[in-house]
């Protein structure tokens, strides 16, 4: 037998993909691995130092008071305890001379209200003006009371003694507003306990006073409703946001 007699292996025939039923051969993609260290990226993952932004208050509440930190998302604005929050702490800014007391600006600066929340603004002139009409109407209590020695010389004491006193308080809550007006919490503290002595004399010149006499007296009730409208305005909270401020820039 020769070479060319010799029977060849026969190949096996490819399916014709044109025939019905003939399907596609099937290739598989070549298998890739990542180089050896390769760390794949981290998804979803701040970065170093990263701080979220601060949250917005909800309606009804208020924003935190200028150079305050605005509370961690999560956490309730304005709540006891917290900047810009009502707290009541006796004052640590007390005077400790004279000096301490009288205003840094005298007095030709009683007109300026610049920087004020408009509660202090309004609570600053209706202590600055109920001063002024303390003073002068406490410089005609103190003619009436003179006057009254004819009359009667035991009562006259009694009405010259409140109208003295109501003239010295006239006087220092001119004062304290002005110290107020400076972000000083004992001012406002002091201010606040003029309104209940204020309570206390309009009740003792109704009674000794009885008529015409007693309008002189610490201005009776009237004056004691304005000296507690503007003690409320002083303690609200966007005045007590103002006065934490103040003390921060102390």
């Amino acid at each position: 037998m020769s070479n060319s007699e010799v029977p060849q292996p026969q190949q096996p025939q490819q399916p014709d993909a044109k025939q019905p039923g003939a399907q596609p051969p099937v290739t598989q993609p070549p298998a890739t691995q990542p180089p050896a260290g390769h760390v794949p990226p981290a998804r979803n993952v701040p970065p170093a130092g990263y701080q979220p932004p601060p949250a917005y208050p909800q309606p009804g509440q208020a924003y935190p008071a200028p150079g305050q930190a605005y509370p961690q998302p999560g956490q309730p604005y304005n709540q006891p305890g917290q900047p810009g929050g009502f707290r009541f702490e006796m004052p640590t800014d007390g005077p400790r001379n004279f000096n301490d007391v009288m205003p840094k600006a005298g007095f030709s600066g009683m007109f300026s209200v610049t920087g004020l929340p408009t509660e202090l603004k309004v609570s600053y002139w209706i202590w600055l003006i109920g001063g002024m009409l303390g003073v002068l109407g406490g410089l005609f209590g103190v003619l009436g009371s003179l006057a009254l020695f004819v009359v009667a010389p035991g009562l006259a004491v009694v009405v010259l003694l409140l109208v003295l006193v109501a003239l010295a308080l006239a006087a220092a809550q001119i004062v304290l507003v002005l110290k107020m007006k400076e972000g000083k919490e004992w001012a406002r503290l002091a201010l606040t306990i003029v309104a209940g002595v204020s309570l206390v004399l309009a009740v003792l010149g109704g009674s000794v006073g009885g008529g015409g006499m007693g309008q002189g007296i610490g201005n009776n009730w009237l004056g004691f409703l304005i000296s507690a409208a503007a003690t409320v305005l002083m303690w609200l909270p966007n005045s007590q946001a103002w006065f934490n401020a103040a003390k921060g820039r102390a």
